[in-house]
């Protein structure tokens, strides 16, 4: 099945906490479990049926559309390009890719998040954006006692009250009218529209969840990759 929105990988960044493997190398690329980020990405959303990307990059551009080109044949989906000429942040990046989603309602999420997560659970239900939410995991082990008594250990559990933001969204094209020419997402459309009643959270329990943002969660990510986790 394919699906007629397209889906927004913002791929723009320098990945400054993964140097030096991104010196030479944009964070998209770097390898997890065997295969780049984003083949994981778009063979994620290749099998939830869409067939259509725009990949948002500047920072070392010509790598990510060498690769993405080979990507495109095997995964038989297409991709165009949003160039940014400097960095513009999340915001920045997707207000740039504007002409490319055309009008109708398309998928964003962030080039760092590898997930299994089912986006066909979003849905916007009058709001502009459906942010996709996951539980909260301990980056601690929690110690479980009873008075001076220790019971056991839960090695990094999930939060179960606490949610945070998946990096994976359904957007309305009136999201346009609220992002910055520069600047990231979060600070500043993602505040607007929740002071305004018109961002939507859908909470997906049960599911894997990962982003990459430093030389653990690289690690930590392929170890649970090559265990099967996906």
């Amino acid at each position: 099945m394919r699906y007629a929105m397209k889906a927004v990988i913002l791929a723009g960044g320098y990945g400054k906490r993964l140097m030096p493997l991104t010196n030479t190398l944009p964070k998209p690329l770097l390898d997890v479990a065997g295969k780049p980020i984003i083949d994981w990405q778009m063979t994620w959303l290749r099998r939830a049926g869409i067939a259509s990307f725009v990949v948002a990059c500047g920072y070392l551009k010509e790598k990510i559309m060498e690769h993405v080109t080979a990507l495109e044949r095997e995964l038989d989906v297409s991709v165009e390009y949003a160039i940014e000429k400097m960095p513009l942040g999340t915001g920045g990046a997707l207000k740039n890719a504007r002409k490319l989603v055309d009008d109708g309602i398309f998928m964003a999420l962030n080039g760092d998040v590898i997930t299994n997560l089912d986006v066909k659970k979003l849905n916007l239900r009058g709001a502009v954006t459906s942010m996709a939410l996951t539980q909260l995991r301990s980056p601690f082990g929690i110690v479980r006692t009873e008075g001076a008594t220790i019971r056991r250990f839960d090695e990094k559990p999930f939060i179960k009250s606490y949610w945070i933001n998946a990096g994976v969204y359904l957007v309305d094209p009136k999201i346009f009218g609220y992002l910055p020419k520069k600047g990231d997402i979060e600070r500043t459309a993602f505040s607007t529209l929740a002071k305004r009643g018109m961002l939507r959270g859908v909470k997906y329990r049960d599911v894997y969840w990962h982003s990459i943002d430093s030389l653990k969660d690289l690690e930590e990510t392929g170890k649970d990759l090559q265990n099967g986790a996906l």
